[in-house]
């Protein structure tokens, strides 16, 4: 979830708060390469997310004959739509996983893990207590590897966020997550919008083309500001 801290107090508070009871909005983002296994992956996240009562929202490639995306399209996607706050979290993935985590973390606002198994999964729900996870999609995709995505999803959807591991480390793995927080805002020099013009804009036009990422962003975000700008790329 996107956080604005400006105390390691106020950070605690946000935490000790954010348990498995807070309904979240979240969006599933694919490429053009593991496209095909869109279907699958949804299902999984839907099985876990729906009982909770969070939404979903299949937001990137749902087949090989989508709209094409590459893992730098998803990166501004899950910018534009965390720091719209039209959606709370973020699931990405590409083959092996890392170029949707490297383009992800690239952007101002965003805080992305990489999982291959459950047990990162609950890892960084209680230590990181980021914004979006990346996955491989075909590295170790093989027998099982539906009931692996259920189980990373139920890990990264439940339990208290932030309540460290072990449990003792927990004061000083949610200073050093406020200070990442710092760290990556006294780095950016400028509004989220300006960084976005600063890049190729057929490169942020196609990233921003799809209809359930439109539908998502426009009836979900809270910038306007963001969303007027992406309006305008679309006129």
């Amino acid at each position: 979830m996107l956080i604005s801290l400006e105390t390691n107090d106020t950070l605690k508070i946000i935490f000790t708060h954010k348990d498995v009871k807070s309904v979240m909005k979240i969006a599933l983002m694919f490429e053009n390469s593991q496209a095909a296994k869109n279907p699958i992956i949804l299902n999984e996240l839907e099985s876990v997310a729906l009982p909770l009562e969070h939404s979903v929202f299949n937001v990137g490639m749902n087949s090989e004959s989508d709209h094409h995306l590459t893992y730098v399209h998803l990166g501004i996607m899950a910018g534009i739509l965390l720091n719209a706050k039209a959606v709370d979290f973020v699931f990405a993935g590409c083959g092996t996983g890392q170029g949707a985590m490297m383009s992800l973390n690239a952007h101002d606002g965003v805080f992305c893990g990489y999982c291959i198994d459950p047990s990162d999964a609950f890892l960084f729900n209680q230590v990181n207590n980021g914004n979006a996870l990346a996955l491989p999609f075909a590295k170790g995709f093989g027998w099982g590897a539906e009931l692996n995505a259920r189980y990373i999803f139920e890990k990264a959807l439940t339990g208290e966020r932030g309540a460290g591991y072990p449990v003792e480390r927990r004061e000083p793995q949610v200073q050093n997550a406020s200070i990442l927080t710092q760290v990556k805002s006294a780095l950016v020099n400028r509004s989220y919008v300006d960084s976005l013009k600063n890049l190729d804009q057929e490169l942020v036009k196609t990233a921003v083309s799809g209809e359930r990422f439109q539908a998502c962003l426009f009836e979900n975000g809270q910038d306007q500001d963001l969303i007027d700008y992406v309006k305008s790329l679309l006129a």
